[in-house]
């Protein structure tokens, strides 16, 4: 005898049904998994230029339901590729839009960790591009809200070189003891951005620009097209992210990306000390030269070891200076040799080489499609390497880092908070303006 379902259990027998089957109840109400006949998300892309046209051909694969940007040319660009797309200036109302699955957020960093946390709220996969926070508070909450919803949502952060089979070939080197017990860590970066402070107020902002919107939840500043003019998409961030209410340097930029090489081998928790030094601290902008030494904790295979990052012309010693012009490298010490790897390739450097022998890297080729692993387990699939749990945890060691630089002390840390300095604990936070909460 045919089951008969009313309209009102109706979605209560979908969800038993999709159960069953391994499938996965989207908050639009269809029926997804690999093997559902319903499998496109209804997607909104908040921040629809620079680095959102990146995601372009992937979200095209689903249904494009809603584009967001604070600024309208932006939006009618997107349009073009999504026409029937309801458009927003305000990310806060086109989360409320009913039928949406999940979002990828292209926005200001200092909006990142915000729209992540809304939308998790809201029962939202969440794709958003590095840092995940500007704040270890940040950090500390979005990771917070995706493990309370691990299982249900998907989530990662754009830190998309980790799809590089590079990253994979370094940790099996290290895990296999190529080089013996790991005993110290470090990665850093080249880029100098220097900016003497906040642009000055300079004319008015244009019509299609929702200037207040940008600034969102970050202190007021006058407006200066100094801000915005990036030559092209994937630029503008370097047009305000060394500016500490809207962004966090380069430990949230391509720290984020060159700290994964690191971060990826380690299995690393938490650190429990942190100490930095680097440029004299302007209240402005972000240091250009900065080093910070963490202390990560032993785990099941390897020893307490020290983890540092070094930016904008600081290095880490090393023997082997025919690989000082990595720009963006790590380096895995161990008790038999050394591995210093870039994002594409590696060297493995046993213990006693000398200086004056050739140091050859290895190229790793190949990779898989990391904005297509968020969307397939969005749909049922495995857990995203890139997880809020994974990227959650590198970027709170990263900015407790510029914590430790502007106390100019060592901190102790535990359980999230800073137990030795007063100023350090306040430091993990910072205040946001009115109608703009962390969490909503």
């Amino acid at each position: 005898m045919p089951v008969s379902v009313t309209s009102t259990s109706r979605r209560q027998f979908l969800k038993q049904s999709a159960t069953g089957a391994g499938l996965l109840i989207l908050p639009s109400g269809i029926v997804s998994g690999k093997d559902s006949p319903n499998n496109k998300l209804n997607l909104a892309l908040i921040g629809c230029w620079g680095r959102a046209t990146a995601h372009y051909g992937h979200a095209a694969r689903e249904n494009v339901v809603a584009l967001c940007d604070v600024d309208t040319e932006h939006i009618a660009i997107a349009a073009k590729k999504f026409p029937g797309a309801k458009p927003y200036t305000d990310w806060r109302k086109c989360l409320e839009q009913k039928d949406l699955d999940g979002i990828i957020c292209c926005t200001t960093d200092h909006t990142h960790a915000h729209v992540a946390t809304w939308a998790m709220n809201r029962g939202l996969h969440v794709y958003c591009e590095k840092p995940l926070a500007n704040t270890v508070e940040e950090a500390q909450v979005a990771r917070a809200t995706y493990l309370r919803n691990r299982g249900k949502l998907a989530t990662q952060m754009g830190i998309q070189r980790h799809a590089k089979n590079n990253f994979k070939v370094v940790r099996e080197l290290i895990k296999a003891g190529e080089i013996g017990e790991l005993q110290e860590v470090s990665a850093w970066g080249n880029r100098r951005l220097p900016k003497p402070g906040y642009l000055p107020a300079k004319g008015t902002p244009p019509k299609n620009l929702h200037y207040d919107l940008w600034l969102g939840p970050s202190a007021m500043h006058p407006y200066n097209p100094g801000y915005f003019e990036a030559e092209g998409p994937g630029n503008n961030c370097l047009c305000w992210n060394m500016y500490w209410d809207f962004g966090s340097g380069q430990v949230g930029d391509m720290g984020s990306h060159t700290m994964d090489l690191a971060w990826n081998a380690l299995d690393a928790d938490l650190p429990t000390s942190a100490v930095a030094s680097g440029d004299a601290f302007n209240p402005d902008v972000t240091p250009v030269k900065l080093e910070t030494h963490f202390q990560i904790p032993a785990n099941d295979w390897r020893p307490e070891i020290k983890l540092s990052w070094y930016q904008g012309g600081a290095v880490p010693d090393s023997p082997y200076a025919r690989n000082s012009h990595i720009g963006h490298g790590a380096m895995f010490v161990g008790s038999k040799g050394t591995i210093i790897a870039d994002f594409g390739s590696h060297a493995v450097i046993p213990k006693g080489t000398p200086e004056e022998a050739r140091i050859s890297r290895k190229g790793a080729r190949g990779g898989y499609d990391f904005q297509g692993q968020w969307l397939e387990a969005c749909k049922g699939g495995p857990e995203p390497d890139c997880n809020f749990d994974y990227s959650g945890k590198l970027i709170e060691t990263m900015l407790l880092g510029l914590v430790a630089y502007r106390t100019g002390e060592k901190l102790e840390y535990r359980n999230g908070k800073v137990t030795n300095s007063e100023q350090g604990q306040q430091l993990l936070a910072k205040a946001y303006r009115e109608g703009w909460p962390l969490v909503g």
